[in-house]
């Protein structure tokens, strides 16, 4: 099973629109067999940082395998199971200003520093 999953298995993505499929290439296969060598599925959180950036990598070049080739008569072997990935983060909007309203209510430190 484990030449099996060498020469050809995928790694399981699961995402809110279903499992997704991605082919690495034969090093990376086995990095992702030594990640998962005591859990078929990990959760995001649970990787590190080098582990994390293989996955965008991976995600990045697109080598997804359609489920047709994954059901068919010969059934590729998958190296494991990552659970969903967080959604990627938008750049936070800038802070907002205090608003010059004349009715807002100075702090102690002005009203001794104006006196």
């Amino acid at each position: 099973m484990l030449i099996e999953k060498l020469s050809g298995g995928v790694l399981r993505m699961l995402t809110p629109l279903g499992p997704r499929y991605i082919q690495p290439s034969f090093l990376q296969r086995v990095y992702l067999l030594w990640m998962f060598r005591n859990f078929q599925t990990l959760p995001f959180q649970v990787l590190t940082q080098g582990q994390r950036r293989l996955i965008d990598r991976l995600c990045a070049q697109q080598r997804f395998v359609s489920p047709t080739q994954i059901n068919s008569l010969f059934d590729v072997p998958i190296l494991g199971t990552l659970e969903q990935r967080p959604a990627v983060e938008f750049e936070a909007q800038p802070p907002r200003r205090p608003s010059g309203r004349a009715d807002a209510v100075p702090f102690a430190a002005d009203i001794q520093q104006r006196s």
